[in-house]
């Protein structure tokens, strides 16, 4: 007896039933930085670091996981373990957005800080060992701090952003420049109205009893609007994520 050299029309109708049942893989974005990325602790509120806005912004289909920490940086992030977490994690068709800065600047913390080459060489390997999971990883500025004299925003990162926007060139890595993006955001708000966008409370509030001005970290609107910039981005850029975010 021959073996039939075609399946039968039954038989395909039901591979691709079964098929249809079958769980798809769900794509991970990954998300590594500091304080003005990360999830906050109810008791921080109306803290809010940009990445929580940024995972609302896709479909169903996307898993985000924000392993953001306040204070880290990293050298803290490779020594705390939080990137082995991370790269353990990573499967062909992830992202991660890298985004450290805030506290690699402060050197005179020797378990955080980072001179300009061993950011660069930290940020390296972040990059190195993504593509070597199948990962993409897309590296981000630190975004700008609050800070005008006589009315005119200053720099505060010094040569830190410029480091990061090197190891992009140098390792042809998709880079979304927060920097300056935020820098001409608040410029264009100016010294009063860009305290909207910031941790500012007057006295009395339940998490702030003695009210807070801090020019770091984001609030609710704050964490939109630079969330908006990062998906804005992603489009301008051609990113293949971008059409994975809501319309």
């Amino acid at each position: 007896m021959k073996t039939p050299r075609f399946i039968p029309f039954w038989g395909i109708f039901l591979l691709v039933l079964l098929c249809s049942f079958m769980p798809k893989s769900k794509k991970t974005v990954w998300m590594i930085g500091d304080s003005t990325m990360a999830i906050k602790a109810p008791d921080k509120f109306p803290e809010t670091g940009w990445g929580v806005a940024f995972a609302e912004m896709f479909r169903p289909d996307v898993d985000v996981l924000n392993k953001a920490k306040n204070g880290r940086s990293t050298k803290s992030c490779i020594r705390e373990g939080i990137w082995k977490e991370v790269s353990d994690g990573l499967r062909g068709g992830d992202y991660v957005f890298i985004q450290f800065g805030h506290n690699d600047e402060k050197v005179h913390k020797p378990n955080t800080g980072t001179t300009i080459e061993e950011y660069k060489a930290n940020l390296s390997l972040f990059v190195t060992e993504a593509r070597s999971k199948g990962a993409e990883p897309i590296l981000l500025t630190p975004i700008a701090r609050r800070a005008f004299e006589d009315g005119k925003l200053v720099d505060t990162h010094g040569a830190y952003p410029d480091a990061v926007r090197k190891v992009a060139d140098s390792l042809h890595v998709p880079l979304i420049d927060l920097t300056q993006q935020t820098s001409e955001l608040l410029t264009e708000l100016g010294e009063e109205k860009s305290a909207s966008l910031f941790l500012h409370l007057p006295e009395g509030h339940i998490n702030y009893p003695k009210g807070v001005i801090d020019n770091t970290h984001l609030n609710e609107r704050g964490a939109e609007a630079v969330a908006h910039l990062v998906a804005l981005d992603l489009e301008q850029q051609h990113i293949p994520l971008a059409k994975d975010l809501k319309e």
